[in-house]
């Protein structure tokens, strides 16, 4: 069965996430959005806007281009 677009980006933003060893808190401070918000996106609860997309990349330091690259 694959993966929807949600479960994809939720897994890439936890994957990023860990690897720059930034915790949700530390990743929503970034990104100017709430702590919870970063937990719902990584469990693919929450259907993402554009904007936010943007803080979140920019949060971890990407393009949106290159956070999409290896979809």
């Amino acid at each position: 069965m694959s993966k929807t677009i949600l479960e994809k980006f939720g897994e890439k933003v936890r994957k990023e996430r860990r690897q720059k060893g930034l915790s949700q808190e530390e990743l929503a401070a970034r990104a100017g959005v709430h702590r919870t918000y970063i937990g719902m996106i990584e469990r693919s609860e929450k259907n993402i806007t554009l904007e936010n997309i943007e803080k979140i990349t920019k949060a971890l330091g990407l393009k949106i281009s290159d956070f999409f690259k290896d979809f």
